[in-house]
């Protein structure tokens, strides 16, 4: 009876431990989407610009200007001002672009699954070059290709991204026409398939328009490859150091004098020990990628949430810019929770 009711106490130990991770983590959640919730509304605040104005225009009257005013509560105090910002971000209310005359939610759900495409064939693209390049220069630490390995790493880190697209961009489609100029699908193209899932090769697929599959392929692979190169740049700069710290260790040395071959020693042991510090890089990659398609869709004309973002904060749209500022934000605290979830599935000492 003893044993029986210490493993009843045993397993609701367990239970209230995850419990208490669960909710811990959930806190931790709440608690960075309210902070960023303060940061924009005091932000939308503070920039000197005039809501008012970017909706009716400088050339309106001051009855006209005291109505609008009036509308957007911008005459009530503060923390009102603010709780009614909650309740609207709570209800997926972002307000209206005054840019496009559209919800900004329903601009942010046309746009955002742009990037996501973009974001994630740069990710597949830095980390299927990335990690292999980074483990075999950690193997072959101090020879020909780790020197050449460390300077791709250090001009791909080091280059600004801007400049890398601006460069393939005069090259490649300038002097010798093989990239199209921009855009997600060539002009003849848009609007021949609307898809359900706002992914355009994907919806291409569905609908059987391999030709339309093909073209926005062509038009994404160039901005992805320059995505890519970046995020691969530092991907295997971590996977270089983080095979070097394995390869240090004792375990690896028993490995060798068991006579193990060198490729299970460098992939079975000493890869899967550094995989969960892998997936941390990789994650934060991911949500890095989705700040600096900013800068190259811009650059490629590509039709994301980084080039509604620029186009907002250059017409001073605060509802545009406030909204997809805080879609950033969820998207990060998403994939680090996911990576947290994963931790504990890759490594079972954090259980």
């Amino acid at each position: 009876m003893n044993t029986v009711a210490r493993e009843h106490r045993l397993m609701d130990s367990d239970w209230f431990q995850v419990l208490r991770k669960v909710l811990t983590s959930l806190g931790v959640i709440l608690t960075t989407l309210f902070g960023l919730l303060v940061i924009t509304f005091v932000v939308g605040r503070l920039v000197p610009a005039d809501p008012v104005i970017s909706v009716i225009g400088d050339q309106a009257d001051q009855a006209a200007y005291d109505r609008v005013y009036h509308l957007m509560g911008l005459d009530q105090p503060l923390w009102r001002q603010f709780l009614n910002y909650v309740y609207q971000v709570a209800h997926f209310d972002f307000g209206q672009s005054h840019l496009t005359k559209n919800s900004v939610a329903a601009d942010l759900a046309r746009v955002f699954p742009a990037t996501i495409e973009l974001a994630t064939l740069a990710l597949i693209i830095g980390t299927t070059l990335g990690v292999p390049l980074g483990v075999m220069a950690a193997v072959r630490r101090g020879s020909w290709f780790d020197h050449i390995a460390r300077v791709v790493g250090l001009v791909g880190y080091s280059m600004p991204i801007f400049w890398l697209g601006m460069m393939i961009i005069l090259v490649f489609y300038a002097y010798l026409g093989v990239i199209p100029p921009g855009g997600r699908v060539g002009i003849f193209y848009e609007g021949l398939v609307e898809g359900p899932t706002g992914f355009q090769m994907l919806d291409a697929a569905l609908a059987g328009e391999w030709e339309l599959f093909f073209n926005a392929f062509h038009h994404l692979i160039t901005p992805a490859l320059v995505l890519g190169y970046a995020n691969m740049a530092y991907i295997s700069r971590m996977s270089r150091s983080f095979m070097l710290e394995q390869l240090n260790q004792e375990y690896i040395l028993t490995a060798q004098a068991k006579g193990l071959a060198s490729n299970a020693v460098i992939w079975r042991h000493a890869f899967m020990n550094m995989r969960v510090q892998l997936l941390t890089i990789i994650a934060l990659a991911y949500c890095g990628l989705l700040d600096g398609t900013v800068l190259i869709e811009t650059v490629f004309g590509w039709p994301g949430l980084g080039q509604y973002l620029t186009t907002a904060l250059f017409f001073a749209d605060m509802n545009a810019v406030l909204g997809a500022v805080l879609l950033i934000g969820f998207i990060s605290v998403s994939v680090n929770l996911l990576c947290d979830v994963a931790y504990r599935l890759l490594d079972p000492r954090t259980k």
